[in-house]
């Protein structure tokens, strides 16, 4: 309670908490896609694209201060990410490469570029290490007002794509012959994705974005089958989860990124265990047992 207690004093608590709070909503809303699809490493691909748009940015930054001063590790981290989404969905329907080939290559290209660029940048930059690993507990207003504003975003086009989005991820092949366009389509999800890849950088990092993305959703599918409702249980669980865990951990020397990872994880591995119980109670007991 003490973390509660405390919000009245220390603004930055509660800033942090309406962060994780909007967070939530992009990460249980993309979320289902994202695990419906199966494209959870090239969420990674495109947190790692985002690394170099980091680096960029703080290289520009500080070689030309008159000219691109202005120029934010975040704006770099929209564009980059923007920028892999769309390379990657190009490129894999155009030219029919192996997704995991190029989700490998984004995510080494990416990363090596962030740290090659911040390498030859003078100083010590503690932002890079703020995006890579999360800083919830200095949340300006400013990151509060773009998570409103990257929300809105992807509620609006969700709601007017819903079901274009949700035939591709059940099934392209059969959304192609409905006379979808799945290249548009995938090329808007994975914008999407990034998106809330960009969204998630101050709550957990981009390290660690891919648990924070994918484990509430996967938790929802446990219970939930149909995608609406999924998204709804998603985006709960991921509010409690970015929420509970920090407040529990305030005063600690326990970093808050940590424990909303290691708390979504085991929320996710107890809702295996309870789910294989509740469909094989018997076994799970220990057998049939009695007499035959």
């Amino acid at each position: 309670m003490d973390f509660f207690h405390d919000m009245a004093i220390n603004p930055l608590l509660l800033t942090g908490l309406l962060a994780g709070l909007l967070a939530s909503v992009a990460c249980g809303v993309i979320g289902p896609y994202v695990v419906t699809k199966r494209i959870v490493f090239l969420t990674g691909a495109i947190a790692h694209m985002a690394v170099g748009g980091i680096g960029a940015a703080i290289y520009l930054g500080s070689h030309f201060p008159s000219a691109l001063g202005w120029f934010e590790p975040f704006h770099g981290a929209v564009i980059a990410a923007m920028l892999g989404a769309v390379l990657i969905g190009v490129v894999h329907d155009c030219a029919r490469e192996r997704m995991d080939t190029l989700i490998g290559a984004m995510w080494a290209l990416g990363m090596a570029t962030g740290i090659l660029l911040v390498k030859y940048t003078p100083g010590y930059h503690v932002e890079l290490m703020s995006y890579l690993f999360g800083n919830i507990a200095i949340v300006q207003w400013e990151d509060v007002v773009r998570l409103v504003v990257m929300d809105a975003i992807i509620l609006v086009v969700v709601a007017l794509f819903y079901k274009r989005l949700m035939a591709v991820c059940l099934d392209e092949e059969y959304a192609r012959l409905q006379g979808i366009d799945t290249l548009q389509t995938n090329l808007l999800l994975l914008t999407l994705v990034a998106l809330t890849v960009v969204s998630l950088m101050q709550i957990v990092g981009l390290i660690l974005v891919i648990a924070l993305l994918t484990l509430p959703a996967a938790t929802a599918g446990h219970h939930v089958k149909r995608l609406g409702p999924m998204m709804v249980v998603a985006t709960v669980l991921s509010a409690l989860l970015t929420t509970l865990p920090r407040a529990m951990v305030y005063g600690t020397g326990i970093s808050p990124e940590s424990a909303i990872v290691l708390a979504a994880g085991a929320l996710y591995l107890l809702s295996i265990v309870s789910t294989r119980m509740r469909l094989f109670p018997r076994s799970a007991a220990g057998g049939y047992g009695g007499s035959a």
